[in-house]
């Protein structure tokens, strides 16, 4: 999890933001925020996403078998 740390420290402090005012913004605890970006592996996905999602990073999934399971799950709706 430390490359996205490094990732998530880059754009806190390009888009201007301390710890605390990206905290704010996520909705997580400030301590949230040092946790990823000093890389602990036992950050809630949940709070991971929020942080992502006020950075505005996208996340997508991709496997060999996504495109048939997009088909298949699809079908099922």
């Amino acid at each position: 999890m430390t490359d996205i740390g490094d990732m998530i420290r880059y754009h806190r402090k390009r888009a201007g933001l301390s710890r605390v005012d990206l905290a704010t913004i996520a909705g997580v605890g400030k301590t949230v925020i040092y946790d990823i970006e000093h890389g602990k592996e036992t950050v809630q996905f949940r709070s991971l996403a929020r942080v992502l999602d006020a950075l505005n990073i996208s996340l997508s999934f991709d496997s060999p078998l996504m495109s048939t399971y997009l088909k298949e799950h699809d079908a099922t709706r």
